[in-house]
């Protein structure tokens, strides 16, 4: 058999085994008590077994790599139905409850944590995966607001910190639950209704 008469291998499943591998790493290594400060390109590469070039070739930077690497811990944003607040709401809730476990809640935490060493990768992380999903909850309260079903004069940031921060800041209670309530996000989402619904 001559090498002509090998098939090729496909080059796509490689690459794509080698980008999982490489974001797992990077997950692994923020999930860590040293947070960001035990991320480096040279580290990752260690652990995923790949050579630093394969890493430059699809991330310019650390920054990027993180922010990208905790964007594959977040729930995919849940297809809402837009038939009332509170269905969307509770559906949104349950996707922010399911990302606190395990490593999504140690590394965004490490991340919060060394806020101040890094500000442009935390700026990054907001801009980038925070703030979208943040704009699909401010879209359900004005849409709210509009068809009467929320007070008119709402401050939409408070709300979402109120929803987001019921779901998230259990994950660091001084005695989280192991496993949230199974209508714990419906539990939340009507004890806020219960100050900004009409």
């Amino acid at each position: 058999m001559t090498r002509a008469d090998v098939p090729a291998r496909p080059g796509r499943p490689r690459s794509a085994r080698a980008e999982k591998a490489i974001l797992e790493a990077t997950v692994d290594l923020l999930a860590e008590e040293a947070g960001v400060a035990a991320v480096s390109m040279e580290a990752v590469a260690a652990r995923a077994g790949v050579g630093k070039t394969t890493i430059y070739r699809r991330w310019p930077n650390k920054e990027k790599l993180i922010v990208d690497a905790l964007a594959t811990l977040k729930q995919p944003i849940p297809e809402l139905s837009g038939q009332s607040v509170r269905e969307d709401l509770v559906a949104l809730a349950r996707a922010i409850g399911h990302e606190q476990a395990g490593k999504h809640s140690r590394c965004h935490w490490n991340l919060l944590g060394g806020a101040d060493r890094y500000p442009e990768l935390l700026d990054r992380y907001r801009r980038e995966v925070i703030e979208p999903r943040r704009e699909v909850i401010r879209t359900v309260l004005r849409r709210g607001m509009r068809t009467g079903e929320l007070r008119g004069d709402l401050d939409c940031e408070m709300v979402i910190a109120m929803l987001v921060g019921s779901m998230t800041l259990q994950a660091r209670a001084p005695a989280p639950l192991k496993t949230l309530p199974d209508d714990f996000a419906e539990q939340a989402v009507d004890a806020l209704l219960h100050g900004i619904a009409t």
